[in-house]
Order: C-alpha cells, then sequence, then structure tokens
C-alpha cells in the first residue's frame, strides 16, 4: 500500500477494527432510524454561528481542506475517515508546505511519529543523512531514538 510496513500494518489494523457483522449493522440501521424520529437537539455553541441568530451556523471541518487534499494525492486507497483523523494531527506540525517536506523525505502521511521528530530537533532534510552504514530515517525505523540521531549528527558535524 505505502511501502512503509508499520504504516501498512496499522491500515490493515484499522481496516479490521471498522469491519462490522450484518447484525451490527442491523442495530446501527434501527438506532439511526429511531434516532431520526427524535427532535434535534438545540446547538449548543454560540461561537460556530456564521452570522447572527440560532438557525444559521457555520460547518465545522475536523481537518483543513488543503491536508486532506495533499494526503489523498499521496494516499488514494486510504479510507477518508483514517485520512481526516491523520490530517487533524499533521496540523499541529504545521502547514502543508512542512509536511510534505516530510512525506517527501520517507515519513508516510499516517506516520504520527514526525511530531517526536520534529521536537527532538530533526528537521525532513536530516532524515536522508547518513549515520555509518544507514540513513536517519533507517535508524528510527529500526527504533533508534531520535534524541539519539540527533546526537549523533551533531557530533558528526563537529568532526567534520
Amino acid at each position: 500500500m505505502t511501502g512503509d510496513p508499520g504504516v501498512d500494518a496499522l491500515i490493515r489494523q484499522w481496516a479490521a477494527e471498522r469491519e462490522r457483522t450484518p447484525e451490527e449493522q442491523e442495530v446501527d440501521r434501527i438506532a439511526s432510524a429511531w434516532l431520526a424520529d427524535a427532535p434535534p437537539a438545540p446547538p449548543g455553541i454560540p461561537g460556530q454561528r456564521a452570522r447572527s441568530g440560532p438557525s444559521r451556523w457555520a460547518p465545522v471541518d475536523a481537518a483543513d481542506p488543503g491536508y486532506l487534499d495533499a494526503m489523498r494525492v499521496r494516499l488514494p486507497e486510504v479510507p477518508e475517515e483514517l485520512l481526516v483523523a491523520a490530517a487533524g494531527w499533521w496540523q499541529m506540525v504545521g502547514d502543508v508546505a512542512e509536511a510534505e517536506l516530510w512525506w517527501d523525505a520517507g515519513i508516510s502521511p499516517l506516520d504520527q511519529r514526525a511530531l517526536d521528530y520534529r521536537a527532538a530537533g530533526l528537521a525532513p532534510s536530516d532524515l536522508s543523512r547518513r549515520l555509518g552504514p544507514m540513513t536517519v530515517l533507517q535508524h528510527l525505523r529500526r527504533g533508534s531514538a531520535p534524541a539519539w540521531c540527533v546526537a549523533r549528527l551533531a557530533r558528526q558535524q563537529k568532526s567534520a
């Protein structure tokens, strides 16, 4: 799917958790039909109003549509719900351009470890640098701590 075995395993696990039996689907259909008959709940967050008055509400997106568009290009086969969850997380990393730098460096759009890497002091350009026989990204995928990689890169730069 994505080329990263860890991310592919995550997608398979996510899909398996959301598989529903016909019985569960019937329960959901009945519950939805029952809830459709209930009176609608009054809106509760006035800050979402687009204009004055209780009848006009602005839709609130869970994730920036720009992130979703960029992620759909890279992962067209991933379910929309998973992309929305991942895009909501990537928004904490920065803007779409910065996220794309991480993705171009080899981090999957579904891999949430980039925030840890960034907090440790790594940049997308560091992931392709070599530490001995492997790149930083290979070290990270094999379980090396991001702080260890940062320290090794700093030591490598001092000696150069």
